[in-house]
Formats: C-alpha cells, structure tokens, sequence
C-alpha cells in the first residue's frame, strides 16, 4: 500500500470540468476552469467539486476542544474556503500534491507558512499546539493509515471530520454481531464516538469514483486508559478478528498458555465481543498468563 498522502483520494479541487464554460459557482466566487492541478491516477485523486457538500462537511465540525485546526489534502481549496476566514481557531493545512501546493499560494497566499507541502502520515502534530481537529477528504487507499496515525496522537486529536469510502464508513460505526465489525472498529470505538454523518455520490467528484462515499466525525471520549496493556490489546483484537471465523480458544491459543480454554469467553468469535469485553479479555491474559509476548 501507498503510505504517501495524496493530494487527496477525493481531493478538495474546486474546479470542475463540469460545465461547457469551464466556470462553476463556490459559495459567492466564481472559479475558472484550469489544468493546473489534474487529478493524478497514482495519488487516487477525486477532485470535490460541489460546493454544497463542501460547506455541509466544514459546518459538521464542533472545535469545542480544539485550538487548531489542520486539513488533509485541501487540493484547490473547495473545503478551505469555507475555513480560511475563521477567526477562532488556528488553522493550518498539509498537501502532497506540489501542483495543489502551488496553486494554493497564488489562491491564497495570506496562508504562508500555515500551507505546508508535505505528507501527514510524516508529519509530527505536535507542531500545531496540544489540541488539534482534523478535517479532510481523506483518500481511499490510506484512510485506515490516517486513523491509526489519530489513535496514536489521541491526546492531541479531539475531533475528526472525514470523507471516506462509504464501506470503511460502515465498518468504523459498526458494533459487535455484525460482520463489518472489526480491528479498526474496536480501536477507534476504545477512544472516539463516531457519528456517520451523511452519504456522497460519485457524481460529487471529478473523476468520479466508483463507489460511494461518506462524512463521518469522531470525538474523543473520556476515556484516559485501557486499564490494561495497550500493546496487548492491540495484539489480541488483531490476532483474534485475523482468524475471525474461529473461536477464540483457538485463534488465540498463544497467549492462554495458563488460562482454562472451556472459560465461556474463549468459546466466542471476535465479532461477538464489545471493546470493553476486549479490554476485559485482555486484562484476563495480562493478569494469569506467563507467556512473554
């Protein structure tokens, strides 16, 4: 998998090749068609082009614990416009894409160095102050990279509004006995609430996208530790939904080295179990198992 991030997998271009007279309507500016920044096959770019859904995705975020704000992959702005005037928060945005780049400071060179060229899942987010929002559309084929880099900084990162492909959507929001439930399911759930927020068709993007896409919004929740090894119950989840179509005295054999296989839990399947069933679970092997992980 590509780790580098595109300018974005649905890029935030405001530019469309929609109409014949190569202008279309953003907010009250009218945006001239250009080549400038062409959407680029290897960075699965998809340029936003409805100005409508980019100010529904900018208005869904709160900002109530937040004192900056950073967007992923703004590509020719159509979410910046919506965010560059705010006065009560710092803002700040992160581009791949040395063409958006570009484009970016002739559009808006009161920017300066809040633009940054360079790749998030490099970058340190300790440089924006001890709370950051996030808020991008975020591309197709790094978005789970993109949440593990928020659950690594989630002391930092109090809310995220993402566009993503409308599966990934459904499986972070889904819930146990459900077979989208998975790995990245119970890590986010362990520290954020996830709110699906609504649905965007491909004819909202150029090139348009085969599959459907959704705004989701995640908000830290009060939860300040695991009450077990983090590293564990990482390896657990994993290890457990990676042969998800057994029982769990099986998958996990490796780590119940000391622990009665028969106990009820080890009888379900991973999909059965809620994060605070995982987080028990994991306290169960930290706590009776000798085996060294």
């Amino acid at each position: 998998m590509n780790n580098r991030l595109p300018g974005c997998s649905h890029s935030a271009g405001m530019d469309s090749l929609l109409p014949a007279n190569g202008k279309m309507l953003a907010g009250n500016r009218i945006i001239r068609e250009t080549t400038m920044v062409r959407p680029k096959k290897h960075l699965g770019q998809h340029f936003l082009t409805d100005p409508g859904i980019a100010e529904r995705i900018t208005g869904s975020l709160t900002l109530e614990h937040a004192q900056a704000l950073l967007e992923i992959g703004p590509g020719k702005g159509v979410l910046t416009q919506f965010l560059k005037g705010r006065d009560d928060i710092d803002f700040y945005l992160v581009e791949i894409d040395n063409e958006a780049v570009e484009f970016l400071r002739k559009e808006y060179p009161a920017l300066g160095d809040h633009l940054i060229g360079a790749d998030f899942l490099r970058l340190d987010l300790s440089q924006f102050g001890e709370r950051v929002a996030i808020i991008g559309n975020f591309p197709y084929n790094i978005s789970s990279q993109i949440f593990f880099k928020v659950l690594d900084n989630r002391d930092r990162v109090p809310e995220v509004v993402g566009m993503i492909q409308k599966e990934v959507a459904e499986r972070l929001i889904s819930g146990p006995g459900t077979k989208r439930y998975g790995i990245l399911s119970v890590f986010l759930q362990a520290w954020y609430n996830i709110s699906y927020l609504f649905t965007v068709n491909p004819g909202s993007f150029f090139p348009p996208p085969k599959v459907k896409s959704s705004v989701i919004r995640l908000e830290r929740n009060g939860r300040t530790s695991l009450g077990c090894d983090e590293a564990l119950f990482r390896r657990v989840v994993k290890t457990a939904f990676n042969q998800r179509r057994k029982m769990m005295r099986n998958s996990l054999a490796s780590l119940l080295v000391n622990l009665d296989r028969e106990d009820p839990v080890f009888t379900r399947r991973p999909e059965e179990l809620g994060v605070e069933e995982f987080i028990r679970l994991t306290q169960k092997i930290e706590s009776q198992n000798t085996h060294s992980y």
